[in-house]
């Protein structure tokens, strides 16, 4: 059986899977993660516990976070952004642009950008030891720095 579904980015359809994760962003580390097919969107999987920060992606504007949610503000049909605003949203990108190397690490080395397997308990678990994976290359890179004994 495929899991899998369809979803639509930008104009272009996806079929398959979507990883969630929370990172942490002091050592880049993924911390929790949750596996879920195409079309269930970003908004609908909050990974956050109570007293976290969140720094968040426009995905997720107008959707309560168990954190205290630091999401990005969008403009809506009338009402663009003002100076603040888009100034907050720098701050906020700031924070997120080191966290977004572990999706590049991810698919790039370790190749999880595209997976085989057609459920998501199998999707899933591939995904777990890629994260497993990633966590102790990213260690590796932390030692190296000096920044982990």
């Amino acid at each position: 059986s495929r899991d899998g579904n369809w979803s639509k980015k930008g104009g272009k359809s996806y079929f398959g899977y979507k990883l969630h994760t929370i990172i942490d962003k002091e050592n880049e580390l993924i911390r929790r993660f949750k596996t879920t097919v195409a079309s269930v969107h970003d908004s609908q999987v909050d990974l956050s516990k109570k007293g976290e920060v969140v720094y968040r992606d426009k995905g997720y504007f107008g959707v309560e976070a168990k954190g205290f949610a630091a999401t990005m503000q969008r403009a809506v049909r009338g009402k663009p952004l003002n100076i603040k605003q888009i100034m907050r949203n720098d701050r906020i990108s700031v924070q997120r642009m080191p966290c977004e190397r572990v999706y590049a690490v991810t698919k790039g080395v370790f190749k999880a950008g595209k997976v085989m397997v057609t459920t998501v308990k199998r999707v899933n678990l591939k995904m777990m030891v890629t994260a497993f994976c990633f966590n102790l290359h990213q260690m590796r890179t932390l030692k190296r720095k000096g920044v982990m004994a």
